[in-house]
């Protein structure tokens, strides 16, 4: 998390924009993101003339030589008027065309990007502002571009709300991606899960940066993304791009349309789809329909997952839980599909606050891998009932979090077989959950333990209710006389 200086100078680099008529808060942080991946630019040329320095070798340069007062510790010298002049002249064109590849998800998303700061004066003061924030690590900028993007603080209008960064870290710690996964997010929004991947194998496995084949996958092939919302998607770009992965396949796309023709092509699904929204349903595609007539998009969502996976694919994805329990047809079929032809592994149910302030809605984290022949022997669910903050609109952090145990238990799954239905975590056989109409929702299965509370005798309680009664008119007497005296 970042720490309150830093909160304090993002928030006064808002104000900049906000005193200067940006505010509109994705305009803000789309621009505030071209003039961070600007710097972070530049520090990657930096640290590339130094590692050239140390091997006594030429790399490639980002820079070429004509160009260098276009790096931002060139120019965050120069005077007001000039600085502008060449940052919205200069620098804005040549980041525009940086990967000349027009195929290249940044080359897409920043094929429109405007520059909009309307003065010298408002730049300087925000190129100012940026150079005094400590990027050196990408935790840190991803913690920064964390707390940007929780400054949306209203749901969009597809129902987009932001998936807490401790929520998407702990699905993909239940994951455990792979160097060889291929992962997508078919509802990406700023793609917190593809980054959150990428950093759980730079920190877990990167002995895979050694293995050429291995690099060029986790850079070009590895990571999709696609959203309907073009700012996000820019945004989404750069947030992957400024986590180091040099080429995401960031795309525009409506995932539930005919035009997305994937089949068969991921190892991977880590996403929390939209729950509500609009819907073009004459566009869904028909195949979708086929495993769920719907129009509700959490359950076209799930079918989707189904199709675009490899056999042998798996899925972590948020609820709404209404699909756990919903008796329509629709929401039925869904469940036993995934039931009866997959292997339905785990439902962790968590708590109606973890949205906050977002939204209200009580999830589900559903995890499924692809098989086409069933697999579903016993599904084991998890109530989880704290997340390290607390569940109001505040969300502010508290000891209790269930996540680290949760974790920890799912990767020990053969510890839970004795495990009793009244614990946090237990096992529920595959023909119990066919017999309730593939119900997944976790009260269904839960047993609570009620104490048996031993209360003393009515005589005694009276007793000592009369002595208190005492107490207090005696109380009462002396007050009397104190005033009196």
């Amino acid at each position: 998390m970042l720490t309150g200086e830093l909160r304090h100078k993002v928030d006064k680099i808002w104000e900049t924009f906000w005193t200067g008529g940006i505010t509109n808060p994705l305009t803000v942080i789309e621009q505030f993101t071209y003039l961070l991946f600007i710097k972070g630019l530049d520090e990657v040329e930096t640290q590339r003339e130094q590692e050239d320095a140390l091997l006594g070798i030429e790399s490639e340069r980002i820079f070429p030589p004509d160009k260098q007062h276009l790096r931002w510790s060139k120019f965050k010298h120069f005077e007001a008027a000039h600085m502008y002049d060449v940052v919205s002249n200069e620098v804005f064109p040549f980041i525009k065309n940086l990967h000349g590849n027009r195929e290249s998800a940044y080359a897409k998303y920043m094929g429109d990007a405007i520059f909009m700061i309307p003065t010298p004066q408002m730049l300087v003061k925000i190129v100012d502002g940026i150079d005094r924030i400590p990027m050196k690590d990408r935790d840190t900028k991803g913690d920064l571009y964390e707390y940007l993007l929780s400054k949306i603080a209203t749901a969009g209008t597809n129902g987009q709300f932001r998936t807490p960064r401790h929520i998407i870290q702990m699905m993909v710690e239940l994951m455990k991606p792979t160097p060889e996964d291929i992962i997508v997010d078919p509802a990406a929004g700023s793609a917190g899960f593809l980054v959150a991947a990428g950093e759980y194998l730079r920190k877990h496995r990167s002995d895979l940066f050694f293995v050429q084949s291995l690099k060029e996958h986790f850079n070009n092939h590895m990571f999709y993304g696609f959203d309907m919302d073009r700012t996000m998607l820019r945004i989404g770009a750069m947030n992957m791009m400024l986590h180091g992965i040099e080429n995401p396949n960031i795309e525009y796309r409506d995932s539930l349309s005919e035009q997305n023709k994937d089949k068969d092509k991921y190892t991977l699904v880590l996403a929390n789809p939209p729950f509500k929204g609009s819907l073009d349903y004459e566009a869904v595609s028909s195949d979708l329909l086929k495993i769920t007539k719907t129009k509700k998009t959490e359950l076209l969502f799930l079918a989707l997952f189904l199709r675009i996976l490899k056999t042998g694919g798996r899925c972590a994805c948020i609820v709404p839980d209404g699909v756990l329990f919903g008796s329509s047809k629709a929401h039925k079929d869904i469940r036993k599909e995934i039931v009866e032809n997959h292997k339905l592994e785990a439902i962790i149910s968590m708590p109606s606050g973890v949205f906050k302030p977002y939204a209200g809605v009580s999830t589900a984290i559903m995890i499924f891998t692809k098989t086409g022949v069933g697999g579903t022997d016993q599904v084991w669910f998890y109530d989880m009932k704290a997340d390290g903050y607390s569940l109001d609109d505040k969300r502010t952090p508290i000891e209790e979090n269930d996540i680290p145990d949760i974790i920890a238990r799912f990767h020990n799954r053969e510890a839970e077989k004795e495990r009793k239905r009244t614990e946090q975590s237990f096992f529920v056989p595959v023909e119990e959950i066919r017999e309730n109409d593939y119900d997944l929702s976790i009260n269904r299965y839960k047993e609570i333990e009620y104490e048996e509370v031993q209360y003393e005798a009515p005589s005694v309680i009276l007793e000592k209710v009369e002595a208190l009664e005492k107490e207090i008119i005696n109380g009462l007497e002396e007050l009397k006389n104190l005033i009196k005296g």
